[in-house]
């Protein structure tokens, strides 16, 4: 029937947006959500903050534990971080061991405490596995959107991108913002 078959449509439109392994919005739903934030901001001057999220040294968990282990850590670490954002704040899965965050409505204080909240909750929560209790961290490049600089998603996306290389160059376990 017509009503199935838009139903089958309607599953499928939704797992071509989703990250199988974490459930998050993967990179494609992201990369349309920024164009329309882009967009909004333009037109309404409405602002919005990117946290770019890194897991740090997921090399090692992979290599050490097995990519099972590593599965196990990005959904652990996803489920966390999606518990401490608001719901009109969206998570995604960037690719990789690497997350993206789009905070809607704040300022540099606000998207910088926001960060924070994440990077200090991960640390403090330990994964355990086979008598192993891991920890793991994560570093984050944090950018504020400014309706008078930016011109494009990916100028917003590369700002985020290159303090999240900072937070790794000086240390990782941090948040770098602008």
């Amino acid at each position: 029937s017509r009503i199935a078959a838009l139903n089958v449509i309607e599953k499928l439109k939704k797992l071509a947006m989703i990250d199988p392994l974490t459930g998050l919005a993967n990179r494609r739903y992201v990369n349309k959500l920024l164009e329309s934030k882009t967009d909004e901001m333009k037109r309404y001057g409405l602002r919005f903050g990117v946290l770019f999220i890194d897991i740090d040294h997921f090399k090692n968990v992979n290599d050490s534990y097995g990519h099972d282990i590593g599965d196990k850590v990005l959904w652990n670490v996803s489920r966390n971080m999606s518990t401490l954002i608001r719901s009109s704040d969206i998570l995604g899965r960037w690719g990789g061991e690497e997350f993206i965050a789009i905070i809607l409505n704040v300022d540099r204080d606000e998207l910088y405490l926001v960060a924070e909240k994440l990077r200090s909750s991960i640390e403090s929560t330990k994964i355990k596995e086979n008598g192993h209790a891991l920890n793991i961290t994560i570093s984050i490049g944090a950018s504020l959107a400014d309706p008078q600089k930016e011109g494009s998603k990916e100028s917003i996306i590369k700002k985020a991108d290159k303090l999240l290389y900072e937070s790794k160059t000086q240390g990782r376990n941090r948040v770098s913002i602008d």
